[in-house]
């Protein structure tokens, strides 16, 4: 897994970036402005609804094996519920298909805060928080952005070294590189759910997919964490 993080792109892969990098270059700043602040805030506004509603960490007498069937568990239930979702918002129509989005993102935080608990970390803590954006950032990036945020978690006794311990922790997001490379990774699947007739399938089937290599990428990480 660490090695197929730090691979070079396919051929295929990085020609898909660069011709999104060519339109994101066509959208003036102002827009990607406005896009980075709407998804900073939707998403800092799902880590603040996913505190209240989180799980206790377990306990540290736990083994590894216990832990991973809980979580193999955990990902089961999002996948289906995300596939539930996507079938829904698909079904429904341009309006409701734009709802999936911010619908989408408060599955995954969920799922991710559930995964901290259950290798005993505490997603309330500032830093925990901002270990679970650099999983989302590592399941859905490319090519550099992918391996900078792989390297963040593998060197993360370092990493937190740079890094304040309140509240302003999230601050030192990209969040400009965060919903860019949030939004190149999803984008094929979601246009694909607005074709009528098909909506509900693509919507299913895609949101099934990325929480599966989200729950992948988070035990990994946590693998990562614990044993090295």
């Amino acid at each position: 897994w660490q090695r197929e993080m730090t691979r070079r792109p396919s051929l295929i892969g990085r020609t898909a970036k660069a011709v999104q990098n060519k339109i994101n270059e066509k959208i003036p700043a102002h827009v990607h402005r406005a896009i980075t602040e709407t998804v900073k805030h939707m998403v800092q506004a799902v880590l603040k609804g996913s505190e209240w509603t989180s799980r206790e960490p377990v306990a540290e007498t736990l083994t590894l094996a216990e832990r991973e069937a809980l979580m193999r568990d955990k990902i089961r239930f999002y996948k289906r519920l995300a596939a539930a979702e996507g079938a829904g918002t698909g079904a429904g129509g341009f309006m409701l298909t734009l709802a999936d989005f911010p619908a989408l993102i408060a599955i995954k935080i969920k799922l991710l805060y559930d995964a901290a608990a259950i290798y005993s970390f505490d997603a309330k803590q500032p830093l925990e928080r901002l270990y679970i954006l650099y999983v989302f950032q590592t399941a859905f990036s490319s090519g550099e952005n992918r391996r900078a945020a792989f390297l963040k978690l593998k060197n993360w006794e370092e990493t937190v070294k740079s890094f304040q311990t309140d509240g302003t922790a999230l601050d030192l997001i990209d969040w400009q590189s965060f919903q860019q490379e949030y939004r190149d990774t999803i984008d094929l699947a979601k246009l694909l759910q607005f074709l009528p007739g098909f909506g509900a399938v693509v919507g299913a089937v895609a949101n099934y997919r990325f929480l599966d290599e989200l729950g992948r990428t988070a035990m990994n990480a946590y693998r990562m964490r614990l044993l090295f």
